[in-house]
């Protein structure tokens, strides 16, 4: 970093962190390499973070000013303590969670130097994924700005000039022209402007303060600039994120807080604007909700739907009936079967969905059944009710299954396990890991653990990743599709844990503990023992003689119909290459074997003994959970511990799963297990 004994830094960079320290020291880096052809300093303002920020900048970048706040401040705030210390002509406030190029602050200064009344400026921001960050260019919302922008138009229209004027998208991203706003996460301002106008209204928390700042610097005559010759990366959300604030809450709050003081709308529209910020904000809120009530929503036009499809199979045509029947018939069948699914837990749990589906279906089916004989004023349309309900069950349960293929993060069966966070990072927690693994890992699949602060945030234990605090552990559920939470014993006091239950009640979460003795997981649906699987005296599904029956009517099955039109060429197919595990030639191979009986579709890799300890684990097939999981690279005891799993919860529609989920990664081109 350029620095010129006694004299006067030329530029300023401000930094406010909160929770971002790898992320800050990547863009401390970024700002010394700036630096190098410039005279500046660089001012970092720590809101209270947790995860060892302030140690890192005093470790690794002692050359920086450091100012620590017991709390956190805010965005405003925090950078007004910086900007009454800082000491150059220029002000640069810049986010953490961004990287500047090496010419970024020279090319800007020199924009300075050749525009004299401009007072401010932004340069071109980046997303990761490489786009134009929109909000690096902005309007003040006006009335039509924030209809717009409330509305939505301005993202559907986005090259209009009439609808997009909030980001202004109708613009050149590749050119430099005078703006409104530009974004906080850049923003670059002459000392003199700051002399004049002030720093920013402490009255926003985050959110909204730069948009402020900018309509001030514009008042005080100063022109504000969009410069496109330099550029930076700018992450973004990542304090948020791994703090507990509502951030959406906050940004209407703000913008709310920026109509009202700076635009001074006339009544009626000064009602109608922060009427559509609060219909915005609940809009929000309601997301949640929302993706909860679609697959009902979903169901019941599917319920509409089979009725349609069975009258129209009977009549010939629709609404043959009298018109006084229609209100019941459709009422009555489609609530029937939602409160069937609902009963069978298709809407609560996410385990077992397609087989609750089709026990609520059936369920419904069996009621309606029964039902049509007490009516003998609805006699005529009992066939196509029950046609109906019949024709439901299967689009029901269709689309259970095309969701479960298509959205397989949504999954929690035998092949996954149920996603599950472990709150807790001490020697106790990291021992219920170890125990986690060994346990049956269709039951716990451990994909993140919650720490106490976010000092150990990105680090891996035991292969495992720290993936949130209890602070933002609100946050960290519904974005990783967790179903189940285990606390740790001594990590946090009862009264903490009952408040992350209710900070994260609008979620389908199982919330479990496990005492200090550490034998078992104490939940509200039971209690589960931590500890190995046994090889012996299991009563193991694929044991049971209806279960074998299916599994062997399914491989009869399949094999007969690949056979079949296939039969001339399967002897004259030379071997498939032994690195394509997956292959449409190894299949065909196999279907004789798999038709006489000495292989099946799902089951053991091949040269894996079917017995062990005197239980019996399946034949040989062609996929199975093993093939899936890499088993070149499982140990031994994992591989038994995986077929062991199977043979334990095998069932048809087990084994129908496995074999869409080979076929899946057959089709992509894969040449290893998924």
């Amino acid at each position: 970093m350029s620095d010129v004994p006694h004299s006067e830094p030329r530029i300023s960079v401000i930094i406010v962190n909160y929770n971002v320290r790898d992320l800050l020291e990547s863009c401390l880096h970024s700002v010394e390499s700036a630096l190098d052809a410039v005279p500046g300093e660089i001012l970092v303002v720590d809101n209270a973070s947790d995860d060892g920020s302030a140690d890192m900048v005093r470790q690794k970048f002692p050359g920086a000013v450091l100012i620590e706040s017991d709390s956190n401040l805010g965005f405003a705030r925090a950078n007004n303590l910086a900007l009454a210390r800082a000491r150059g002509a220029y002000l640069l406030l810049l986010n953490p969670d961004t990287l500047v190029q090496e010419d970024t602050l020279q090319t800007m200064l020199s924009f300075f130097e050749a525009h004299p009344a401009t007072g401010m400026a932004g340069c071109k921001i980046l997303t990761p994924a490489g786009t134009l960050e929109p909000a690096c260019r902005r309007s003040f919302p006006s009335p039509w700005v924030a209809f717009t922008k409330l509305t939505g138009l301005s993202t559907l229209f986005k090259r209009s000039r009439l609808f997009a004027r909030y980001n202004l998208t109708y613009l050149d991203e590749d050119a430099t022209y005078e703006v409104d706003a530009i974004s906080g996460s850049f923003m670059l301002l002459r000392r003199e402007v700051y002399t004049r106008i002030g720093g920013l209204d402490e009255s926003y928390f985050m959110y909204g303060e730069d948009l402020d700042w900018c309509y001030r610097v514009q008042k005080a005559g100063w022109r504000i600039h969009y410069v496109h010759t330099t550029k930076i990366v700018h992450y973004g959300g990542e304090s948020t994120r791994r703090s507990s604030i509502d951030a959406q809450a906050v940004f209407y709050q703000a913008m709310e807080l920026f109509v009202q003081k700076n635009l001074h709308p006339p009544a009626p529209l000064a009602l109608l604007i922060t009427a559509g910020i609060r219909l915005r904000l609940l809009l929000s809120r309601s997301a949640p909700l929302l993706r909860r009530v679609a697959p009902v929503a979903a169901d019941g036009l599917l319920a509409v739907l089979a009725l349609a499809v069975a009258e129209l199979a009977k009549n010939g045509m629709l609404f043959h009936f009298p018109a006084r029947a229609y209100p019941t018939m459709y009422v009555a069948m489609t609530a029937s079967i939602l409160i069937g699914l609902l009963s069978a837990g298709a809407y609560t749990h996410r385990d077992n969905a397609l087989l609750r589906s089709m026990a609520g279906t059936l369920a419904s089916f069996l009621f309606l059944s029964s039902l049509t004989y007490f009516f003998k004023d609805y006699a005529f349309s009992r066939f196509v009710v029950l046609l109906a309900s019949a024709i439901a069950g299967v689009l029901i349960t269709a689309r259970r299954a095309v969701e479960t293929i298509l959205l397989p993060q949504r999954r929690t069966s035998v092949i996954t396990g149920r996603p599950t966070l472990l709150v807790g990072l001490n020697e106790q927690a990291l021992s219920i890991l170890d125990r986690l693994r060994q346990f049956d890992s269709s039951i716990y699949r451990i994909v993140g653990i919650i720490d106490v602060t976010n000092r150990h945030l990105g680090e891996k234990f035991h292969g495992v990743p720290v993936v949130g605090s209890v602070e933002n552990i609100a946050k960290v559920i519904p974005e990783r599709g967790i179903t189940d939470v285990i606390f740790a014993p001594d990590v946090l006091a009862y009264a903490d844990i009952l408040s992350i239950i209710t900070r994260t009640k609008g979620h389908p979460v199982q919330y479990r503990v496990v005492p200090k003795s550490m034998e078992f997981i104490v939940g509200k649906s039971g209690v589960d023992q931590l500890s190995s699987v046994p090889l012996i005296d299991v009563d193991y599904n694929l044991l049971r003689l209806r279960n074998r029956a299916a599994k062997r009517a399914l491989d009869m099955a399949v094999a007969l119909a690949g056979l079949i039109p296939f039969a001339p060429f399967v002897f004259l197919l030379s071997a498939p290459r032994p690195e394509l595990r997956c292959s449409f030639r190894r299949f065909l191979r196999a279907l004789p074997a798999v038709l006489s009986g000495r292989m099946s579709l799902v089951g053991l890799p091949e040269g894996m003994s079917a017995l062990r300890s005197g239980v019996y684990l399946g034949k040989p097939g062609i996929t199975g959970l093993i093939q899936l999981r890499h088993p070149d690279e499982l140990h031994e005891e994992e591989r038994i511990k995986l077929a062991i799993q199977y043979a334990r919860n095998h069932s048809v529609f087990l084994d129908v799963e496995i074999l869409i989920r080979s076929l899946l990664i057959c089709l992509a081109g894969s040449r290893g297990p998924a």
